[in-house]
């Protein structure tokens, strides 16, 4: 077995977060797709569809080097589902969960700040979602 090169991976999963992960997430915040709950046009608005392409927009560039498969599963008048399969070298199951609608966009926020207006301040981005 390969033995784990902590500085490598360290220098890998840093350039991933600053390159990939902090720009999907800067736009994600900028797609006001409100929960259910509180947005009852949702489907209408299409924002949970431009969230959902967003993240798998930038999931599908990871899939091949994983070995993944990734679908979107869709009921009518429910959120889709993003699925994806990474095969492992155990036969365990890991299931991870989240969601991409947000709650309301609530009062408070700082001056220069808001729901879906991304903001970066030092090593923390504000914003909702």
């Amino acid at each position: 077995m390969a033995e784990l090169n902590q500085a490598k991976l360290s220098g890998f999963v840093d350039r991933i977060w600053t390159d990939e992960v902090v720009p999907t997430l800067v736009e994600y915040i900028k797609i006001p797709n409100k929960s259910p709950s509180f947005e009852p046009n949702w489907q209408r608005l299409g924002h949970m569809d431009r969230a959902v392409d967003l993240f798998v927009s930038w999931a599908q560039k990871h899939l091949e080097e994983l070995g993944a498969t990734l679908s979107v599963e869709r009921l009518e008048g429910r959120t889709p589902l993003i699925y994806i399969d990474v095969p492992g070298a155990i036969d365990d199951v890991v299931m991870m969960y989240g969601h991409l609608d947000k709650q309301p966009e609530m009062t408070g926020w700082s001056e220069g700040k808001g729901p879906w207006v991304p903001v970066i301040e030092g090593d923390k981005l504000y914003g909702r979602g």
